[in-house]
């Protein structure tokens, strides 16, 4: 198959060898490739029960068949692993250049297992694999090493590395490849705990497809359907920006720990504002997009912050949870955390949290550290980012994730930790769009956005049909297209935002046909029920981990408390629904009733083999 490399490098830390290996065939055409030759790897090598933190543990960095090619939005690269933080199935996308160089050096992935003795980094080339001492790198922030790497094999090498928080084993912490972010599921702390500090790549760009001249068409096709699209142009302008502006609008901008769903005074942080200060903008790999908008601070506290974003979810990480509107301070704290190696969305979660603990008067400054945690104040929030990464006194605890530090402090602050299956949620209102929320609940990695992101609710997407957003129990159809279609999206490994410019999934069907000579892949109901052999065999490999219905949950805040929203609808939503939604979730999925695939839905997926 021309456009899969067909080659696997394994890095074996522990004994300081690497081993090339064939990917077989009976892997790629049934899961395609990116996310779906992740979780076929996790699954049939990676025994149960293993420590997320331990040798064992694998990690995958792998990039997709039309990784570095002449289609735009493709070159996306994913992180596979067991989390630290859930401990379960963990899978973590990011952008920037490295999934193409990956390709170029001639991998379709890199499994990691056990642990080097000392800090090490690997350098891969077409040659091969290096795994090079670390120790002057350790204790660097994320450019640092970048930058010493660059110095040291050139301007044309590209890194993936952690921070001091994945050094630090922050439960949290990211890869980080320019200034773009494999951020959820601890993916960066199961690097450090490998004591692997980064992946460098230096390679020509070279990528060789089944059928070139069809392949270039089809990119020419894809490009025009770009620029038609008005959804192209505005992310192109905007980024996400401007979705804050939304989300406060309908009432699903979570603020004060998920209490409201509305923050007063939000257009302080409204898209027009940060266009106001915007110093550049930044594109991955082959993507005339270019949504990254940089954004420098020129007075003030803050003065000299710079960040490549906040984007969206980061925007309203270091602004809503602690009821704050410094525009400022969210590119300062952005900015951290992308130097640091941190997710943001977790940090601004916990640091919420803890924000809401000590109004309530669970915790106080014999527990902070002296720090007042008073709603509006951004100068705490921001040092705590740095006590975080450090894990210095009350840092070491909010760095363990919000289940963890709530069992520590205990005092009843379990019942203000907002997560789904141990991982804190993201910036969308559950009870204000429900679709959404009950994705958190049944995702597979845990309190994720983009595992089945609901643009049905959030930006009146119409397929495969219009929606109810305050619908509980009719919507489980939704949240299942919406899963499934992610991970149909995730074997190329398409951009997200890309998916909605008016090319997917017919052109992207036949351009991985055309780069790899599989016909099938032009067919979208193949790669469609593709998507869903991915989503069960990640639900196995969790099911085989202890995971089930009781896990399927929203945080009980959702359950019973009213959502608040200042008047903006969704005044008095809660969860309702969530037992029956379950039930027809699991019907729909041809699950038994505890959620676990049952033998006719794997066999039909023609994953009969793992039905013991």
């Amino acid at each position: 198959m021309a456009s899969y490399t067909g080659r696997l490098l394994r890095v074996n830390l522990s004994r300081g060898v690497t081993e090339l290996e064939t990917i077989p065939s009976d892997i790629c055409e049934p899961f395609v490739g990116g996310r779906g030759l992740g979780i076929a790897y996790m699954y049939k090598e990676q025994p149960p029960n293993v420590d997320p933190l331990g040798e064992e543990n694998r990690l995958l960095f792998i990039a997709g068949p039309l990784a570095g090619t002449q289609a735009q939005s493709v070159s996306r690269w994913m992180v596979v692993t067991k989390s630290p933080l859930t401990g379960a199935y963990a899978r973590s996308v990011a952008g920037a250049n490295f999934g193409a160089w990956l390709r170029f050096a001639g991998y379709d992935g890199l499994l990691v297992e056990g642990k080097a003795e000392t800090p090490v980094y690997l350098h891969l080339t077409k040659k091969g694999c290096i795994i090079a001492k670390a120790n002057d790198l350790w204790g660097m922030d994320t450019r640092q090493t970048q930058d010493l790497l660059h110095q040291r094999h050139g301007e044309g090498t590209h890194v993936a590395c952690i921070g001091p928080a994945g050094e630090r084993l922050v439960r949290y912490a990211a890869i980080v490849s320019g200034r773009r972010t494999a951020s959820r599921c601890g993916v960066g702390t199961v690097m450090g705990s490998k004591n692997l500090k980064a992946i460098a790549i230096t390679a020509e760009r070279t990528v060789r497809l089944a059928d070139p001249g069809t392949f270039k068409e089809l990119a020419k096709e894809q490009a025009r359907l770009f620029r038609a699209s008005p959804k192209f142009e505005q992310h192109k302008e905007w980024g996400t920006t401007m979705t804050q502006d939304l989300t406060n609008t309908l009432g699903i901008y979570p603020t004060r720990n998920f209490r409201y769903g509305q923050q007063k005074n939000g257009e302080k942080i409204y898209g027009e504002e940060y266009r106001k200060i915007r110093t550049g903008d930044f594109g991955c790999y082959n993507c005339s997009a270019r949504c990254g908008k940089a954004h420098t601070v020129t007075t003030g506290e803050y003065a000299g912050a710079w960040s490549e974003g906040p984007e969206y979810e980061s925007l309203w990480a270091f602004s809503a949870p602690i009821d704050s509107t410094s525009l400022e301070a969210t590119i300062r704290a952005d900015g951290l955390c992308d130097d640091l190696g941190i997710d943001t969305i977790s940090a601004g979660n916990s640091i919420g949290f803890a924000y809401e603990l000590y109004e309530r008067g669970i915790i106080d400054r014999k527990d902070t550290d002296g720090l007042e945690l008073v709603y509006g104040d951004h100068q705490t929030m921001v040092r705590l980012i740095e006590k975080i990464a450090s894990r210095e006194g009350f840092g070491d605890v909010l760095a363990e994730g919000t289940v963890r530090a709530a069992r520590k402090i205990g005092r009843g602050a379990e019942a203000y930790a907002m997560h789904a299956k141990g991982m804190e949620l993201p910036a969308y209102e559950p009870r204000g769009g429900k679709s959404q929320g009950f994705n958190y609940a049944t995702s597979n990695i845990g309190g994720s956005h983009c595992y089945g992101y609901a643009g049905q609710e959030i930006f009146g997407v119409t397929v495969p049909r219009p929606v109810n957003r305050f619908a509980e129990t009719e919507n489980a159809d939704i949240v299942i297209y919406n899963q499934n279609a992610t991970a149909m999206g995730e074997v190329g490994i398409v951009c997200s935002f890309a998916r909605a410019w008016g090319w997917f999934p017919q052109v992207y069907g036949k351009l991985l046909a055309a780069a790899t000579g599989v016909e099938r892949f032009a067919d979208p109901a193949y790669l469609f029920k593709a998507g869903e052999r991915i989503v069960n065999l990640e639900r196995a490999f969790n099911v085989r981990e202890g995971f089930g219905r009781k896990e399927d949950r929203l945080p009980d805040r959702m359950l019973n408390e009213p959502l608040h929203t200042y008047g903006a609808p969704g005044e008095g939503e809660m969860v309702r629904e969530m037992e029956q939604f379950l039930d027809r979730y699991y019907e729909l999925r041809d699950w038994t009733e505890d959620g676990v695939p049952t033998r006719e839905t794997l066999e039909d997926l023609g994953l009969g083999q793992i039905v013991k």
